[in-house]
């Protein structure tokens, strides 16, 4: 069987971790990246060094490989559009399109019946102080655009907090104000779609966060199960909405009455779902390469429960006693240099068989 070709838009951690889970697939890979020995070009095929929206580039990886798929959420949608012109590219540039506003974001998200926090579009000084006062001086003021890992953002906890200059201080450009939302805790779901319309769901994962990045994923989450079930009804209907092919993130805030508040997505390989590589036959990175090469999705099954710890900044500085510690999966990501806040690997700790399912 003649081998597929797959373009993957990034040379990041998840473009890593995806090359290593196709080569298993006898899936040849190109990386598109405009870093030279980037951490997915240390394990992938092959790299192009050029811009994500480089016409040449775009032109010479569509005619080099069958499938193209990216690796975070901020590639040009112009890019994936072209791309899609010539070469099929999953997810869809649809998914692009939702993901990278999160303006567009919430609006979809209720528009399939997804219930978000409250929201108002900001753009102005003057919006941002009546929406503030919708929320009785409270709420999570963001860039509709870019921003991640808590970057882009202010937060009003009181009506004690000024609002004056924050619009110009996140730059100037559209901005949302969510409400606050008095969660019990953060979940997130790994979700997969396939060609033919198949959805597998992992078991949903609790998640920690600090100064914005995510810490640890814990499986199983301290949730019943009907809110699980709530979890894998929305994946499903967002997938459906897309006509998505390949493997999603989405995070929830879960509430004490055990409904969610879907909090935002990624259309991609997401790194709550990290610990699917030592407690599940079938990762979400093998099921990702599966899904958007037309193979059969794979059980997404977890056989143990587990916490997975990223390794950020000088957490790398641990690196030999998580070694040392009995039942840790290590995975380092090819990064030479430790900054605060980068991510520069992780481990996910078994902690026994499954003890409760999710369904």
């Amino acid at each position: 069987m003649k081998a597929q070709t797959i373009g993957i838009i990034g040379g990041g951690q998840l473009g890593r971790m995806l090359a290593m889970a196709a080569a298993r697939l006898n899936l040849t890979i190109i990386i598109l990246e405009p870093q030279a020995d980037c951490p997915a070009a240390q394990v992938a095929n092959e790299q192009i060094i050029a811009a994500y929206d480089d016409p040449a580039a775009l032109a010479e990886l569509a005619s080099r490989c069958d499938i193209v798929t990216y690796e975070f959420e901020n590639v040009p949608v112009s890019a994936a559009q072209t791309l899609e012109r010539s070469v099929p590219v999953y997810p869809p540039s649809k998914a692009l399109e939702v993901a990278q506003d999160r303006l567009t974001e919430k609006r979809f998200l209720n528009d399939c019946g997804i219930e978000t926090a409250r929201f108002h579009a900001v753009n102005s000084q003057q919006e941002l102080e009546a929406a503030l006062a919708d929320f009785g001086g409270k709420g999570v003021l963001k860039t509709c655009r870019m921003g991640y890992d808590g970057k882009g953002q202010r937060v009003f906890r009181s009506s004690d907090d000024s609002p004056a200059g924050a619009y110009e201080a996140l730059g100037g450009v559209p901005l949302i104000l969510e409400s606050f939302v008095a969660f019990e805790r953060e979940i997130s779901i790994i979700a997969a779609r396939a060609k033919d319309g198949t959805i597998r769901c992992y078991d949903p994962a609790e998640n920690v966060h600090r100064n914005g990045i995510l810490h640890t994923s814990t499986l199983p989450a301290n949730i019943p199960a009907e809110t699980a079930a709530t979890a894998r009804a929305a994946a499903e209907k967002l997938l459906a909405a897309l006509d998505y092919v390949g493997v999603i993130g989405m995070e929830f805030f879960a509430m004490a009455d055990g409904t969610l508040i879907a909090n935002e997505i990624a259309p991609r390989v997401h790194n709550s779902g990290h610990w699917t590589e030592a407690a599940c036959v079938i990762s979400q990175f093998e099921q990702h390469m599966r899904a958007v090469a037309g193979l059969a999705l794979g059980d997404p099954v977890r056989h143990s429960d587990c916490v997975m710890t990223n390794l950020i900044g000088d957490d790398i500085m641990a690196l030999p006693e998580w070694l040392a510690t009995k039942d840790v999966l290590v995975h380092l990501y090819g990064k030479t240099e430790a900054r605060p806040g980068r991510k520069m690997g992780h481990v996910t700790e078994l902690k026994g068989r499954k003890t409760s399912s999710q369904g």
